[in-house]
């Protein structure tokens, strides 16, 4: 197998001065590419910034012989997002790759949640995901190519206790990479999702005695291979931790049709309710023509 490089390419990484951030751009600054080492700086919370997480980054890839810049602007704004970007467009006049990792966490109880709680995490993180890949998109669109990675949780995806904030953020970015699939593809631009299970400073104290074989450089190999010309894949979600791959996919069950134009009783929804959630026979639909496919293909029987 040829080697996987990424020379004449240029990534923007957001929140890559620590963490899963800080591995996506390592890896990818040692395949050749060009890297925006994007980092506000600021606390697991959101508050604060400086400049000294992503300076040390770059430090560490100019050093190894790799090309890097960093930029210190907050994804959580159109302002921010255009300006990582355009740091992007004036160091390397290109963009080629997105890396959507910035997060942070303010985790409570719902019925405590308050609103800045809830508007600050869907800044950074669903807002964030926007803010940075629209203007990235605009350009890919020129080149006629693009790779976007948005990091969705299984917070989102499956649901974890006192974190409505964060999981609606998580899942609404699995939302945006889906119409960014469909939107992109005749762009060859390509978008996909990651669930990540890794030991960060957001999850260090969350996972225990299991954060140790969590190492975030295991996730790391993934995300570049979906950066990566050589990959097809587009429009999915991946499972990724401890040295563990897999795809996470939405399914449709075959259900249960009353018949075409039928209003059925609610008594027969109850009578029929266990073939309506058996998920033997479940397709994957890629799009919401698959879905209406499956329908019609139901009321003509």
């Amino acid at each position: 197998m040829s080697e996987i490089r990424f020379d004449n390419r240029v990534a923007i990484v957001t929140g890559a001065g620590g963490g899963l951030g800080r591995e996506h751009a390592l890896l990818l600054a040692s395949r050749g590419a060009k890297v925006v080492v994007n980092d506000l700086g600021g606390a697991a919370d959101g508050t604060g910034s400086g400049s000294s997480a992503a300076d040390a980054v770059v430090k560490e890839i100019n050093e190894a012989g790799g090309t890097a810049v960093a930029n210190y602007d907050s994804v959580a704004t159109p302002e921010g997002g255009e300006g990582v970007v355009q740091t992007a467009i004036d160091n390397f006049g290109q963009v080629d790759i997105v890396i959507n990792n910035a997060g942070i966490l303010r985790d409570r109880s719902f019925v405590k949640l308050t609103p800045p709680e809830l508007e600050i995490v869907l800044d950074v993180h669903l807002k964030g995901g926007f803010y940075v890949s629209q203007p990235a998109f605009r350009h890919m669109k020129e080149k006629n190519y693009g790779r976007l990675i948005f990091t969705a949780s299984a917070a989102g995806i499956f649901g974890n206790f006192g974190q409505t904030n964060y999981g609606a953020a998580k899942m609404g970015l699995c939302g945006l990479s889906h119409v960014l699939a469909v939107e992109g593809a005749k762009y060859n631009i390509k978008s996909n999702v990651i669930a990540p299970i890794a030991k960060t400073r957001l999850t260090e104290n969350l996972l225990g005695p299991a954060a140790d074989a969590l190492d975030p450089a295991c996730v790391a190999p993934l995300v570049a291979y979906l950066c990566s010309e050589q990959c097809e894949a587009t429009h999915e979600i991946y499972s990724v931790g401890g040295g563990r791959f897999a795809r996470i996919f939405v399914g449709l069950a075959p259900g249960w049709t009353k018949g075409k134009a039928a209003v059925p009783a609610i008594e027969e929804i109850a009578a029929n309710f266990d073939q309506i959630r058996n998920p033997e026979g479940y397709t994957i639909p890629n799009s919401i023509a698959d879905e209406m496919k499956v329908i019609f293909e139901a009321l003509k029987d």
